[in-house]
């Protein structure tokens, strides 16, 4: 009877130890499950990236696009070929480096200080599919480095052509400078085009620089 007792003790022992353990393994099962993952070595990740910048400071001139028949005047007066780089000084929608490349498969640059004339003109770009031949920078024009170009197209002021007149001159011998609407001062061009009631003048950058325009 003694025995009988003894093995039903052990037996109710041994179910409530397996109960036990039962309940334990749940309970860490579940506690796992609510608390978060141990992030080992994971960063947040990066914020999206933009091709533009808070502008640095207002633009030297408003903008006003370049008729189309005037754009296609100045690539036609400057002779572009597929071997030129053009630096359009004041880019807006991009449509002159736009329609460089399509016409005549040159490569071009825009630069802009505004980052919406940017953006459009990267849009306006990939609608033309030329993304291989152009780029438009946000930058400062009296900054930028135009010692690739061929060619350097301007839509600005008289004051403003001016004030780059001598970076203009100290390109290499050759390059081609059209603007449109507005001269170089003393600095004579050697061709002045009329379109559609709009002005077209045209440089060539020479050798010397004269004594007057020094």
């Amino acid at each position: 009877m003694l025995n009988k007792i003894l093995l039903s003790l052990i037996a109710s022992v041994s179910v409530a130890s397996v109960g036990i353990v039962g309940c334990t393994t749940q309970q860490q099962d579940l506690e796992a499950q609510v608390q978060p993952p141990t992030l080992t070595g994971q960063t947040e990740a990066p914020a999206a990236t933009t091709t533009t910048q808070a502008q640095e400071r207002p633009g030297d001139v408003p903008y006003v696009p370049t008729p189309q028949p005037v754009v296609d005047a100045m690539l036609n007066v400057a002779k572009v070929t597929k071997n030129d780089v053009i630096y359009d000084l004041g880019s807006g929608d991009g449509r002159i480096v736009i329609t460089a490349a399509q016409k005549y498969g040159a490569r071009g640059v825009g630069i802009d200080i505004n980052p919406e004339r940017i953006q459009e003109a990267n849009a306006n770009a990939q609608k033309a599919e030329v993304t291989d031949r152009v780029e438009f920078r946000q930058q400062d024009l009296f900054k930028t480095d135009l010692s690739e170009a061929t060619v350097v197209t301007l839509y600005l002021l008289p004051e403003v052509n001016l004030k780059l007149r001598p970076t203009l001159l100290k390109l290499k011998p050759g390059t081609r400078i059209v603007s449109h609407a507005f001269d170089m001062g003393d600095w004579e061009p050697q061709q002045t085009l009329q379109v559609d009631g709009k002005t077209v003048y045209y440089w060539v950058v020479p050798k010397e620089i004269p004594e007057n325009l020094r």
